[in-house]
């Protein structure tokens, strides 16, 4: 058994050693131009500051008839959800934010002559927003139909708003949010529409600007 003394002269022996190695250590030099590197490494996280983007429900919706009569045949359906999220944290005041639709024309897969796109119109859904800044757009009916407001009777072939962040007073803002709607679609034809399947594509634009 060691005795309590010699465990004590054992730990001293030991910080002597080390205290020997490292003064000899310094007695040696580098040779001249000896260099090395560290290669220093972070990786920083992007800081998110949000987005404003746009979905859609589905991809596709289809019409069926309803509401024909001897003078032309209708066709009706329901746009798929759309909506717009905001969840960026700093928006400057008076960006403002606006979803159109646009149709093409209806092409026949069996070589039909196309309808117009000025034919298919839609109502969009009242938004409920609490803070009333967020508004769904007007009616658009078939160029065919008598007009249900002025001029309202161009169709979607030009583009038409369907969501929109109303600007009703100098201090609107982009407040962060969510907000969705849809629409009634209504396609007019002529009573001697050739029969078979068409198909259109409804484009949906999210756009964003100042004023």
């Amino acid at each position: 058994m060691i005795s309590k003394g010699a465990a004590v002269r054992c730990a001293v022996g030991v910080v002597g050693g080390l205290m020997l190695a490292s003064v000899g250590s310094l007695a040696f030099a580098a040779d001249p131009g000896d260099s090395s590197g560290v290669d220093v490494k972070v990786d920083i996280a992007a800081v998110e500051h949000g987005a404003l983007s746009l979905t859609v429900e589905n991809t596709e919706t289809t019409l069926t008839e309803t509401g024909t009569t001897a003078e032309y045949r209708q066709f009706t359906g329901t746009l798929p959800t759309v909506t717009v999220t905001d969840t960026r944290t700093d928006v400057p005041e008076g960006v403002y934010w606006y979803v159109v639709g646009q149709a093409g024309d209806f092409v026949g897969t069996a070589g039909q002559p196309v309808i117009p796109a000025t034919q298919l119109g839609w109502t969009p859904a009242d938004v409920f927003d609490g803070a009333g800044e967020v508004g769904g757009g007007g009616e658009v009916v078939p160029a065919s139909d008598t007009p249900t407001l002025p001029g309202n009777n161009t169709g979607l072939a030009s583009g038409e708003d369907l969501l929109f962040l109303s600007l009703d007073s100098a201090a609107a803002q982009a407040a962060q949010g969510s907000w969705s709607t849809t629409a009634a679609l209504k396609l007019k034809t002529p009573a001697n529409v050739a029969p078979g399947s068409y198909h259109s594509l409804l484009t949906l634009s999210l756009f964003e600007d100042t004023y």
